[in-house]
């Protein structure tokens, strides 16, 4: 064993091999780079052919190269391994590795099957053995000596019990395959292949080419071997495919529902509409929602989109049934205008702000449940799982709190912020600011710091986890007069992975979420746009709302009907 990996590690290090056709010697490197140790490569191929189910041709390649797959003991492991000697793939092990670390917890793994297969077959004498004698003088940890311990004690029909379903989905996950995978990880990689290493790598390389296109927006990718992969502008949602015209006033905010099928907005005119939403583009009035008496900011979709809320300078916050377009309940807590609201992950409790510096936590039956006094709150979301508040006032700070205990952290800018956007995964915050500037900002590491903080996990722990900072990426209006209206910016594209952006100059700007690059600006409205809301389930379908009184949808040419 040792003896053939200094072999390989020669020829990766540039040493003529044996190898060859059999009368001029072969480059020992591949590739217009000479990247590719051919060695390797040989081996993968011959791995790749078994895969595809074609072994005699496999073996054709081996002896017309002089290169096996891998050394016969690890062959002879492998066969042990599988049909279940479990004392001859032990003794098999020194031949592999010289690791007293890596041959300890092969040891365990592999006497660790030989334990649960005896208890499937029903001979507890034999288990209670090698558990005894052979598992625990490997001091494993008692953690696992105590799982496995349990599992002597379960009887089958103790399977659908989900107090102890976790000890029997040992029996389901440690099969032989499992069992060579386990091993396979820990043991020499040049020694044994990892599985489906050939595929993996092509894999690599498609991915690699699909992140590397600033256009990319389909989930249902196509990709081809024989070309490297390319998308264009024809892919974002740059084409107008319908203009929504019955409001009478400007629209302040736009919002599709999380299934996509919808889209709600805002408007001065002091109404909402609900729209529905067909996959080309058009839409039609599904309800008409009156009943406030000012210009409506602010309106947020439930997560089962099955009820509505809308925010109004009226001091009022009314919720609505999406079904029947009724008003279920109209709550006056605030004194001031309502600027933002956000909806818990049940549907049933939500968050309102407010700039009168008092928030609410309410649910759907009008009841007050947590009550917040701080700055005028000018934006607020919730984090993906329902535990911290991220709001915005017009000060400079990005404040994330926890509901349940009040703990707080920070992140500063460098400009009032006026709304913010966080990512469908709940992983990126945008923070819009006055001065014609969005930022990109991590949010998971904030929210772990969060969930570090002093108050429960002392000091030390807290500085494990450092807040940001600074932003990961700016995306800058070139050519606009932001900084008088709260314009409202989202993530979009099949993979979160572009941000747009309403502004003053009546654009709608689209720039790609890691890259900072500006993609594209969209012309046709005639007033300000303040908001813009990607479709969730769509990616080819974006909605804009303006000051022109209209909502535009766009479409990306390549999903656009062909005429």
């Amino acid at each position: 064993m040792v003896a053939q990996i200094e072999h390989d590690q020669e020829m990766a290090n540039g040493h003529a091999h044996p190898y060859s056709n059999g009368h001029v010697a072969l480059p020992d490197f591949l590739g217009p780079e000479g990247l590719i140790n051919r060695v390797e490569y040989v081996r993968l191929l011959q791995q790749s052919l078994r895969r595809l189910g074609f072994p005699s041709v496999a073996d054709m390649l081996a002896e017309a190269s002089g290169i096996p797959m891998q050394p016969d003991s690890v062959t002879h492991f492998q066969h042990h391994v599988m049909q279940g000697r479990w004392d001859t793939a032990l003794s098999l092990l020194a031949d592999l590795t010289d690791d007293r670390s890596v041959l300890r917890q092969a040891r365990f793994l592999i006497l660790q099957q030989k334990y649960l297969e005896a208890i499937q077959a029903g001979d507890l004498s034999l288990a209670l053995q090698c558990l005894r004698k052979e598992v625990a003088p490997l001091r494993a940890k008692d953690t696992d000596l105590h799982s496995l311990a349990g599992c002597l004690l379960r009887q089958p029909e103790d399977a659908a019990n989900p107090l102890i379903h976790d000890e029997w989905r040992m029996f389901e996950q440690h099969t032989r395959a499992h069992l060579l995978q386990e091993l396979q990880a820990r043991l020499p990689p040049s020694l044994m292949l990892p599985e489906g290493r050939l595929e993996h790598l092509v894999e690599q390389a498609l991915a690699a080419q699909v992140s590397r296109c600033p256009f990319h927006n389909t989930a249902q990718t196509r990709l081809s071997l024989f070309s490297d992969y390319h998308a264009g502008i024809e892919q974002l949602p740059t084409q107008l495919a319908k203009v929504l015209e019955r409001h009478a006033d400007e629209v302040w905010h736009v919002q599709f529902s999380h299934r996509g099928d919808m889209l709600a907005s805002a408007s001065k005119d002091c109404t909402a509409i609900i729209w529905q939403v067909h996959a080309n583009g058009d839409g039609q009035v599904l309800h008409m929602l009156t009943g406030h008496i000012k210009p409506l900011s602010f309106l947020a979709w439930s997560p089962d989109d099955a009820k509505l809320l809308t925010c109004g300078n009226d001091h009022w916050v009314k919720l609505w049934d999406i079904a029947s377009g009724i008003c279920l309940y109209t709550f006056t807590n605030h004194q001031q205008p309502v600027t933002a609201c956000a909806w818990l992950p049940d549907s049933r409790r939500f968050l309102t702000g407010s700039v009168d510096k008092m928030s609410f936590l309410l649910d759907v039956e009008g009841n007050i449940l947590r009550r917040w006094k701080h700055q005028r709150i000018n934006d607020m979301a919730v984090s993906a799982d329902g535990s911290t508040i991220i709001s915005v006032c017009q000060e400079r700070q990005i404040r994330l709190c926890h509901i349940s205990d009040h703990r707080e952290a920070t992140l500063t800018e460098t400009a009032p912020i006026t709304s913010l956007a966080i990512s469908p995964a709940g992983d990126y915050l945008l923070a819009n600011l006055a001065n014609h500037t969005s930022h990109l900002w991590p949010l998971a590491p904030c929210l772990a710091h969060l969930d570090r903080s002093p108050a429960n996990h002392g000091l030390a722990a807290a500085l494990e986890v450092a807040m940001p900072g600074s932003p990961l990426v700016e995306y800058k209006v070139e050519e606009g007069r932001q900084g008088r209206f709260v314009i409202r910016t989202c993530f979009g594209g099949s993979l979160a992975n572009f941000v747009a952006s309403g502004s003053e100059d009546c654009r709608v700007y689209i720039w790609h979420r890691e890259t900072g690059d500006l993609l594209c600006r969209l012309d046709g409205h005639t007033g300000t746009v303040n908001s813009v809301s990607w479709n969730p389930t769509n990616s080819s379908m974006m909605a804009s709302a303006s000051d022109d009184k209209s909502i535009r949808i766009w479409m990306a040419k390549a999903a656009l009907p062909r005429l």
